[in-house]
This record gives structure tokens, sequence and C-alpha cells, in this order.
């Protein structure tokens, strides 16, 4: 079929946990937690921001946007009814989901415009869950994902790569304070939100030089009537729109101390 390129506990150990642990650990994962100061909101922003207009941190941070690019080829694909056979990520932070199904119709574009809207869209959501203080949550969230994808990569960078960022998530999940919780969660989600843009404008500059012709958008405008510049753009108008969204999801502290809601 077509693909797409895209007993007896031992001494020492921990007793089962009871009922009433269970119920604690209910309300720490669903709980609501204290509002963020103001003035951590706006430092992740900008550590977030910083991240992503320079050259190194760029390049080190950028696999977790592929890692949510590739997921979100692969999430649509299935939901579409296409059988998943793998994802790669690569050092050199492209990545490459495969799917088998029809090379044409309604689920392979949606597959394939899954990718670039991805990271920015999961920001989103990560957006919503801070917006009500859903720190823990969020965190304990992104674990299951990373987990979730582990299980579909195909080769040995990408396998590290999930075990590296979800064991990092998850150590802060754990063992954090509060405080290093929220910064780490609201860093994490202005980093989606800002970083699902930069790509799009790569994927412009490197497709004018005519080092992308396989791209996703040039495979979408292969499939629609739709030349590939209406799908970078169609990129840029949702991840934008994304970013301003969860923005204004992130600003909540800001507009509370200003006497405004959302």
């Amino acid at each position: 079929m077509p693909r797409e390129r895209h007993g007896t506990p031992p001494v020492g150990s921990r007793p089962m946990m009871s009922i009433d642990g269970l119920g604690d650990l209910w309300d720490t994962l669903f709980g609501a937690q204290t509002d963020p100061p103001a003035l951590l909101v706006l430092i992740t922003g900008a550590v977030a921001l910083v991240v992503v207009s320079t050259r190194l941190p760029w390049r080190i941070a950028r696999n977790a946007i592929t890692i949510a690019h590739e997921g979100g080829h692969a999430l649509v694909a299935l939901l579409t009814g296409r059988k998943l056979h793998g994802i790669r990520l690569h050092s050199d932070t492209s990545g490459l989901t495969l799917s088998a199904g029809r090379p044409t119709g309604p689920g392979m574009i949606l597959t394939l415009l899954a990718g670039y809207v991805a990271p920015p869209l999961v920001g989103l959501a990560g957006a919503w869950l801070l917006g009500g203080n859903r720190i823990t949550l969020l965190l304990w969230v992104a674990v299951a994902l990373l987990l979730a994808m582990l299980v579909m990569i195909r080769n040995v960078f990408g396998v590290v790569s999930l075990l590296i960022t979800g064991a990092l998530v998850f150590a802060v999940s754990w063992y954090a304070t509060p405080q290093v919780q929220a910064a780490f969660a609201y860093a994490g989600v202005w980093f989606l939100l800002l970083g699902g843009v930069r790509p799009v404008v790569e994927l412009q500059r490197l497709r004018s030089r005519g080092r992308m012709p396989a791209s996703d958008a040039d495979q979408l405008a292969g499939l629609t009537p739709f030349p590939p510049l209406f799908w970078v753009g169609v990129f840029a108008l949702v991840n934008l729109a994304a970013l301003l969204a969860g923005a204004l999801l992130l600003a909540g502290p800001f507009l509370t101390d200003a006497g405004l809601t959302l």
C-alpha cells in the first residue's frame, strides 16, 4: 500500500498505595494549583522567545518541536483510519512518519496538514490547562503522550530523544517544587506556541531555494487545487492564531491584576 513519509513485596519495598493515597494522588493530579506570579509568566515567555530566536539554543530545543510535529502526523493518521508504521526522529531535528492507506482523499490531506500546526495547537491546549492552574495535570499528560509515542519510534536517536524528554518532564512533575513545576510548564507551553512559528518561516525559505521539493506543503499541493504557498500560508495563519489565543490564556495573571477577565 502507498506510504506517507511524513506476590509479596521484598523487604524495604514500598507498600501498596492505600485508598486514601489514591485519593490524594487524584486530588494532586486534577486539582488546581495556586496562581503563578505574573512575573513568572513574563520571564518564561521571554526565555522561550530567546531560545526560539537564537541559533544554538534553537538547534537543541527544536527537537521538541519535531516530536510534536511528527506526533501530529501520527495521531491524525490513526484518527483518519490510516495504518501507522512508525516514526523516526533524526539528530538534525528532521523527522519522518510512515503511514499506509489511500494516497489521496481527506485522510491523507489531514495527515499532511497536521504536522506544522501540531506544536502550537499542543501549546494552545497546554495554555488552556495552565489557564485553569492544572500544572500537574499538564505535566502528567505530557509524560503519557511521550510514552504513547515511544512505542511507535523506529530508530535509536528517536528512542533516546523521547526517553530523555519524558524523563525530564517526569522528574519535574514528581520531584520538583511547585514553583519549579510552574516555571517549567509555562516555559514549555510558551516554547511550543512560539516555536511553532519559526519552522514555517524556515520551510518557505528552504522551498524558495529549491531544497524541500517534497515538503508537506508541496505534497498537499499535489493532492489539492491549491499551490504550495497557499498551504504555507495556512500553516502560518493557524500557528499565529494559536500563539495569540495561547498568549491570552497565559496572560490570565496579568489580566487579573488589572481587574480584567477573558
